[in-house]
């Protein structure tokens, strides 16, 4: 090496930025940016709230997008908006099983949210009900009872996975 390549290679040391320390920094954000999206992909569709407390049980399935109805200790939801008090719901006669207000609102959410498959064949529509433990049977059977009228084939109640106890071998 002559000495004026030398120099320069020594003027370029000392300018204060180093080509290869970008290397590991972009090796580091790229396995971030996998890291990240292999992560995002497992989140669960239903919705949070923290006013309702779901009861337990040993789920096998994870859940995926369907219509929801939710059941609070005061309302009905579908798809987060508001449908009908619950106090409606208990005011109905005991002959009467079906929520008028919360048919309408399925059967819309069934022209605009459902797949095309879906709006045309009942057994292929899905709803899930999420309603609060401590909701009356009396209503959540009026809830279901509103559901399958209203054309949707398989109705699902959201559950928390119930952690299992470890069994030895």
């Amino acid at each position: 090496m002559s000495s004026r390549a030398l120099g320069r290679h020594r003027s370029r040391k000392h300018r204060g930025l180093n080509h290869m320390a970008l290397i590991p920094f972009i090796d580091m954000m790229t396995i971030l940016v996998v890291f990240l999206l292999i992560h995002t992909a497992d989140v669960d569709i239903l919705p949070n709230t923290k006013s309702i407390a779901i009861p337990q049980s040993i789920s096998e399935l994870k859940p995926h997008e369907t219509v929801v109805v939710m059941a609070t200790k005061d309302t009905i939801f579908v798809n987060g908006r508001a449908v009908a008090p619950i106090s409606a719901i208990n005011a109905l006669p005991d002959d009467q099983n079906i929520v008028a207000p919360l048919r309408a609102a399925l059967v819309e959410q069934a022209d605009t949210v459902l797949k095309d498959a879906a709006r045309t064949d009942q057994a292929a529509r899905e709803i899930t009900i999420m309603g609060d433990k401590d909701l009356p049977f009396r209503v959540l059977k009026r809830l279901m009872a509103t559901c399958t009228d209203a054309n949707y084939g398989k109705v699902s109640l959201a559950v928390v996975e119930r952690e299992r106890a470890a069994t030895g071998t």
